[in-house]
């Protein structure tokens, strides 16, 4: 059987994640994602009213044109997790396709937000929840089946598919973490990828996130970065003013941990934003999370604006404002309130704990400098950095490739310079440039079986 794949977006940047993967006449595409950098750069930019060639020719969303020298129908679409730069996309491709969006049940309901906000295209695909675990049949061929993997990750319910050929599997390996300890859901099932590595024909390929793949040592689990949140509150408790969290919407394990710590120090937690509403409210919905107790959520301005209304009248000593805008994002709740915009008046001696890390790309660290200042400007004292990433670093990167034993790697999620700690792991382990290591760009196909 012929294999091919097809790395459309992410292999020449951070975010706009696409890649297809075809198996004799059976096509499978893994995420439609952003670049939210690029839109970013441009004032009021309302991605859900601009048509696809636009953001395209802008470098915001995947060029899919490639699709087209696939030869084969794409049976499904497949979003790994529910980040913006893995399913942003999805409402303005993906009606391209005669073929469900199949994702677990968390992302699929982060799809249909993203649909329902679209203001240009009619998008009507099918939306299959598979819970890790599942499998499902692709084509009619009875030869080709796809299963999704459990991996921990800065946000729930994330998955790496498998494609299962009669030539070995195809292993989708974005975006992951080992966590064998996270605060929400189950351990990385490292069981069953060890059984994929050694049953029928191995692992033909394995594609791989290299974010943290020039880091040292081993990625912390998010039961560590708990610990680092609950000391950084606790040695604030006795402080009488404001204090004000900030952390990624998507990271409901890191929310649950500031609500429950929230109210261990005294404090009433409050959730502010339109993505911090939208995250929590669907993982509550759904019974990922239980905050219990009265926790608010706003994310319309004039009901934020109340809530901080609110927490001014009654006292800020008594609340702790969760809110958006860790990377600095111009529209986001804490820049909003860094320039004074909001009814919150932050005072010299306040708290602002960053409990994220600066995603590594010039945009976010300009943005995140300029909030950090006027931040210091009004007087407040920054914790930062209270965070582990959601990414593998060096070992975690040797572990899976021991477990997997892939005959071909394809090193992605990143530019040329990012992947280049990974393509030096991987030759150290006997993979050859050129042979069974596949370094390519945007629009390339990789053919692994001719």
């Amino acid at each position: 059987m012929e294999i091919e794949i097809a790395t459309i977006g992410g292999y020449e940047e951070v975010g706009r994640q696409m890649t297809a993967v075809r198996a004799g006449e059976d096509i499978v595409i893994f995420d439609m994602g952003l670049n939210l950098s690029k839109v970013l750069i441009h004032d009021n930019v309302e991605t859900e009213k601009m048509h696809s060639l636009d953001l395209i020719d802008m470098g915001a969303i995947p060029d899919d044109r490639i699709m087209s020298d696939l030869e084969g129908d794409v049976q499904a679409i497949v979003p790994t997790h529910g980040h913006l730069d893995h399913i942003a996309a999805i409402p303005k491709l993906a009606h391209r396709y005669d073929a469900p969006v199949v994702a677990s049940p968390y992302t699929i309901e982060l799809v249909k937000q993203q649909i329902a906000d679209e203001g240009k295209f009619q998008v009507d695909n099918d939306l299959v929840k598979m819970e890790a675990g599942g499998t499902m049949a692709i084509g009619d061929s009875e030869q080709v089946e796809m299963e999704f993997v459990n991996v921990t990750h800065s946000i729930i319910d994330a998955i790496n598919p498998v494609i299962h050929t009669p030539e070995g599997a195809i292993v989708y390996g974005l975006d992951k973490r080992m966590d064998h300890t996270p605060v929400i859901g189950d351990p990385i099932d490292m069981d069953r990828f060890a059984e994929i590595g050694r049953q029928d024909e191995g692992v033909l390929c394995y594609v791989e996130d290299c974010t943290n793949a020039g880091r040292k040592g081993r990625t912390p689990s998010e039961s560590v970065a708990r610990k680092h949140l609950h000391d950084t509150l606790k040695s604030v408790e006795d402080y009488s003013g404001g204090i004000v969290a900030t952390t990624f919407s998507s990271h409901i394990a890191r929310v649950k941990s500031l609500v429950e710590f929230a109210r261990e120090i005294g404090r009433q937690p409050v959730l502010l934003g339109r993505s911090m509403e939208k995250y929590s409210g669907t993982a509550e919905r759904l019974d990922f999370v239980d905050f219990q107790g009265d926790v608010g959520m706003y994310g319309h301005r004039k009901s934020v604006d109340r809530a901080f209304k609110r927490i001014m009248k009654e006292g800020k000593g008594n609340f702790l404002p969760i809110v958006t805008g860790h990377q600095g994002e111009p529209r986001a709740m804490l820049t909003r309130m860094g320039r004074g915009e909001t009814p919150y008046e932050l005072e010299d001696g306040d708290k602002v704990v960053f409990s994220a890390g600066i995603i590594p790309e010039p945009t976010n660290e300009g943005q995140r400098y300029q909030s950090e200042q006027l931040l210091r400007m009004q007087g407040a004292r920054i914790f930062d950095d209270i965070h582990v990433s959601g990414h593998l670093r060096e070992e975690g990167h040797y572990e899976m490739l021991d477990t997997l034993q892939p005959q071909h790697v394809i090193p992605g999620h990143q530019d040329l310079k990012g992947r280049s700690p990974y393509v030096d792991l991987a030759k150290s382990q006997g993979y050859k440039l050129g042979r069974d290591l596949h370094v390519t760009q945007n629009g390339n196909t990789v053919q692994i079986v001719e």
